[in-house]
C-alpha cells in the first residue's frame, strides 16, 4: 500500500467546534456534577458555584490554547506548543501524560454507557434485555465495541467523522433540553412527594469549607477539558490560524453556559442531600435522578440522550489522542511507522489503533476496580499538567522560540500574555495542589487507587523512554536544538 505524505485539511469551523463540545459533554453533565457527592462528600449544596469556579482555569488555558494554536496549527496540538514553544521534553511529558490519561478515560466512558442503555431498555418495558446488561462480561464486550466503532469512524477520514459527530451533537443538546425545562419545571417538593420521600430525610445541612470546595472544583474542572482535542486536530484543520482559535473559544463559551444550566435545573429539583445518599451508594446520573417525576416515554427519551451524549466523547476523544501519538512519531520520539497515513482516508491509522488499545485498557481497569473515578482521577491530574505547561509556554515562548512568538495572531501584545499566562499557572497551580492533596489523603483500600501514584510511575517510564529516544536521535547526528524548534511538515 502507498501511503500519502499529509493530513487533508478539511475539518470546518463547525467540525472543530463539534470535536471540542462533544469530547466535554457527555459524563461531564450526566453523571460527574452528582457523582461528585461520592469524591467529595462534604460539598453538599456547593456543587453548583464549584462547577462556575472550575470555569476559571479551563478559561486561562483555553487562552493559552487559542494563542498558541495561532502560531502552530499542527496536528498532536499541546505536544507541539510545548515541545516548540518551551522544552522538547516537557512537551513530551504533557502530551504522554495526555493521551495516558485521556485514553484510560475513553474506555472509562465507554464502560459508563453501558448502563444507560440497560435503563433505556428498562424505560422500554425490555426488562431480560436490561437484566443482561448488567453481565460483566457482556458489559465489557459492548464497551469495547464502541471503541472500536468509533476507531473506524476516525478511520474513515475528517468528512466522515464530521457527518458522525456532527449530527450527534445537536441531538444531544435537543434531548439535554428537556432535562433543563423539566428541572425548572418541578421544585423540590414534588420531586419528594413523587418518591414518597419525607421531608425530614433531606434536612440535614452542611458546612462551607474550602478544602472540599477546592477539591470538588478540581474534580468538576475535568468536565471543561475537551476543548484541547480541537488543538490536536490542527492539522486537519481548515484555515487553521482563524478557525483553531475561534473553535476553541466557541467550544468552551457554549459548553459552559450549557453546564450552568443544565446542572442548576437538576439540583432546583432534587435535593442535594437525596442525590449525596445515591450517590454514596450507587451510580446514579441526571436522567436517572428524574425517573419519578417524568412519563417513561420521556424517560426514554433523556435517556437516549444521555447515551448518545456519552458516544459523542468517544469519537472526539480518540481523534485528540491519536493525532498526539501521529505528532511523536513524525517527529521520530515513537517509531515512524505509526506516523504513517491512510493513501485513501488519509488518517493515522497506527496511531489510532494504538490508542484504542489503550483505551481497551481503560475499560478492563473500570470494570476490575469497580470505580470509574480512579480513571477520571488520572485524567484530571494529567490535564491539570498539560494546561498548567501549556500556561508557562505562553509566558516564555518569546525567549525560548521568538520567531514562533512572532506568529501569534491571537494575544500578541506582551503584556497582556503575561497576565494570561501568569494568572493562569497560578490558578492551575492551586488546583493540582488541592486535587492532589485529596487524592493522597484519601482513603483506599490499595496504593494503586491513588491516581497520584498511577500517574508518577507513567512520568517515570515516560521520562526514561524520552532520554532513550533522543539519545538514539542524538547518535544518528540529529541536532536536537535545530530538530524542535521548527515546526514539522504534516
Amino acid at each position: 500500500m502507498a501511503h500519502s505524505k499529509s493530513l487533508d485539511r478539511k475539518l470546518g469551523l463547525m467540525g472543530l467546534a463539534a470535536t471540542g463540545i462533544c469530547s466535554m459533554l457527555g459524563a461531564s453533565i450526566n453523571v460527574v456534577p452528582f457523582m461528585i457527592h461520592r469524591s467529595v462528600p462534604e460539598i453538599g449544596p456547593f456543587v453548583v458555584p464549584a462547577f462556575v469556579f472550575a470555569l476559571l482555569p479551563a478559561l486561562l488555558a483555553a487562552f493559552a490554547y487559542s494563542s498558541l494554536a495561532s502560531a502552530m496549527p499542527r496536528a498532536g496540538g499541546s505536544y507541539i506548543y510545548a515541545s516548540r514553544g518551551l522544552h522538547p521534553y516537557l512537551g513530551f511529558i504533557a502530551s504522554f501524560s495526555q493521551w495516558f490519561g485521556l485514553s484510560i478515560v475513553i474506555g472509562v466512558i465507554a464502560y459508563i454507557i453501558v448502563p444507560f442503555l440497560r435503563d433505556v431498555f428498562a424505560a422500554l418495558g425490555y426488562e431480560a434485555l436490561a437484566g443482561a446488561l448488567e453481565i460483566g462480561w457482556l458489559r465489557v464486550l459492548l464497551a469495547l465495541s464502541m471503541i472500536w466503532g468509533f476507531v473506524y469512524v476516525n478511520f474513515r477520514g475528517a468528512s466522515f467523522y464530521e457527518r458522525t459527530v456532527i449530527p450527534l451533537m445537536f441531538f444531544m443538546f435537543g434531548m439535554g433540553l428537556v432535562v433543563i425545562v423539566a428541572g425548572f419545571w418541578f421544585n423540590q417538593e414534588e420531586f419528594m412527594a413523587a418518591k414518597e420521600i419525607e421531608k425530614s430525610v433531606v434536612e440535614y445541612d452542611t458546612f462551607f469549607t474550602w478544602k472540599s470546595f477546592f477539591s470538588a472544583a478540581a474534580v468538576l474542572f475535568s468536565s471543561f477539558i475537551g476543548f484541547d482535542a480541537i488543538a490536536q486536530a490542527g492539522g486537519e484543520a481548515a484555515s487553521p490560524a482563524r478557525n483553531l482559535p475561534k473553535a476553541i473559544l466557541l467550544a468552551i463559551g457554549i459548553v459552559g453556559g450549557y453546564y450552568f444550566l443544565f446542572t442548576m435545573a437538576v439540583y432546583h429539583a432534587v435535593p442535594w442531600q437525596y442525590v449525596l445518599q445515591e450517590a454514596l451508594t450507587q451510580d446514579i446520573s441526571a436522567p436517572g435522578l428524574f425517573n419519578a417525576l417524568l412519563p417513561p416515554w420521556m424517560m426514554v427519551l433523556i435517556l437516549t440522550g444521555a447515551a448518545v451524549a456519552l458516544m459523542n466523547d468517544l469519537p472526539a476523544m480518540l481523534l485528540s489522542v491519536s493525532r498526539l501519538v501521529f505528532a511523536w512519531a513524525n517527529d521520530g520520539i515513537f517509531p515512524k511507522t505509526i506516523a504513517q497515513i491512510h493513501d485513501h482516508y488519509h488518517t493515522p491509522h497506527r496511531a489510532l489503533v494504538l490508542s484504542g488499545l489503550l483505551a481497551s485498557v481503560g475499560v478492563l481497569g473500570s470494570h476490575f476496580a469497580g470505580d470509574f473515578f480512579l480513571g477520571i482521577d488520572i485524567m484530571v491530574i494529567s490535564m491539570m499538567v498539560n494546561f498548567l505547561l501549556m500556561c508557562f509556554t505562553l509566558l516564555f515562548i518569546h525567549k525560548t522560540n521568538p520567531s514562533l512568538k512572532n506568529q501569534l495572531t491571537i494575544l500578541k501584545s506582551p503584556l497582556l500574555r503575561r497576565w494570561i499566562g501568569g494568572l493562569g499557572v497560578i490558578v492551575l497551580a492551586v488546583f493540582l495542589l488541592a486535587h492532589t492533596y485529596k487524592d493522597i489523603t484519601s482513603n483506599v483500600s490499595f496504593w494503586y487507587f491513588h491516581s497520584t501514584y498511577i500517574y508518577l510511575i507513567v512520568i517515570g517510564i515516560a521520562s526514561i523512554y524520552y532520554i532513550t529516544q533522543t539519545n538514539r536521535m542524538q547518535k544518528k547526528g540529529i541536532d536536537l536544538a535545530k530538530h524542535f524548534a521548527d515546526l514539522p511538515d504534516q
